[in-house]
């Protein structure tokens, strides 16, 4: 890859910003392509945003960008997304931040103030080369800002139409999978938590890079979509009564495997009830995953106190109930009497000590 070094004045590269949101974000007289199929969404907050702005008015130097130089002589961003979006939206007086004491935008800036910032220069790293050494570039240049998350760096290197098509669906505030189930799914669109989710759920290969390059090349990313608005569709009709205990847990999982399971939600509704107001649930989240799989550990059942183990101890005078053999105390472990599962309670009187092989190889553990 051959890289010139230019710099290029606020003035010419603020010229013709245009945010057409998919249809895409360009600037530099409609020449540079802001968000290439590879780039992330807007991250910067308002701190960082503005702080980009602080450092121009200041004339402090910003971090070197990097322009790809595409066949037709147009002009791509590999690195410098955020602080380009943030010169051009306050230029474009898209927002106002503190100057002096005042909230103020370009717009309220007086000329000399005006020309101050259109005159500062960027230094931009002009790079010509392949669509894979471009890729190679993106990711390896150290990236200044905020750091890329494993998927905004997959979208880089799996860009296509499935991955343009998946991110209309998942990668933006508002969008449609997050409106669906943004109560039932942790992780921000923006910064594709959401989109790598899905994925995750879905693929059925051993990694999302492997199921990502499969589908590269798919016009769309309609099976997906489809796919979620079904894990979503099964956990309201499953668990009509939502809890906030419901986000964030891996719902898609759980719908590969008992999708075609019938349920009574009845019955479900009322073990929930009972489960949440137990002091010995003390993971109220697993109490979903718990009644689909049975598996106790789920629930964090309460473990007994160091106090109520010694008093165990000393009752049974080391003596393991089972085996019926004499072991020191570090060499037992406390056990419920009868099993919690039985309505059994983790307090003094239901705790046993067992040797470590007996409890360890106990019935139903």
């Amino acid at each position: 890859m051959k890289i010139e070094l230019k710099n290029i004045t606020i003035k010419s590269l603020t010229d013709g910003f245009a945010d057409n949101d998919e249809q895409g974000v360009v600037a530099y007289s409609g020449k540079l392509d802001i968000r290439p199929p590879y780039q992330r969404e807007f991250v910067y907050g308002d701190k960082e945003r503005n702080a980009v702005i602080d450092s121009v008015r200041k004339n402090f130097p910003l971090n070197v960008m990097y322009w790809a130089v595409r066949d037709d002589g147009t002009y791509e961003v590999i690195d410098g997304q955020q602080r380009t979006l943030s010169i051009c939206q306050f230029v474009a007086d898209d927002f106002s931040m503190d100057w002096n004491g005042h909230q103020l935008s370009f717009n309220n800036l007086q000329d000399d103030q005006q020309k101050q910032i259109l005159d500062y220069k960027v230094m931009v790293y002009f790079c010509i080369g392949t669509s894979s050494e471009k890729l190679d570039w993106f990711r390896t240049i150290n990236i200044a800002g905020k750091e890329h998350t494993p998927q905004e760096l997959r979208n880089a290197v799996y860009a296509g139409p499935w991955t343009a098509d998946a991110k209309r669906y998942f990668s933006k505030t508002g969008c449609a999978a997050s409106k669906l189930g943004s109560d039932y799914v942790s992780g921000s669109p923006i910064r594709q938590e959401l989109l790598e989710t899905v994925i995750d759920w879905i693929k059925d290969t051993k990694t999302i890079d492997e199921y990502m390059g499969i589908h590269q090349r798919d016009k769309n990313a309609s099976p997906l979509w489809h796919y979620f608005q079904s894990v979503i569709g099964w956990v309201k009709a499953t668990f009509p009564n939502y809890r906030r205990e419901m986000k964030g847990i891996d719902w898609g999982f759980y719908y590969n495997e008992f999708k075609g399971k019938t349920f009574d939600t009845d019955k479900l509704e009322k073990q929930i009830a009972a489960l949440m107001m137990d002091d010995d649930v003390t993971k109220k989240s697993g109490i979903y995953a718990y009644l689909l799989t049975g598996e106790e550990k789920r629930l964090n059942i309460r473990a007994f106190t160091a106090n109520q183990k010694r008093e165990a101890y000393e009752r049974q005078k080391g003596i393991c109930p089972k085996c019926k053999e004499h072991f020191p105390l570090s060499e037992m472990e406390a056990d419920h009497i009868k099993p919690w599962r039985e309505g059994g309670k983790t307090e003094a009187k239901n705790c046993q000590m067992l040797c470590k092989n007996d409890n360890r190889t106990k019935g139903g553990k």
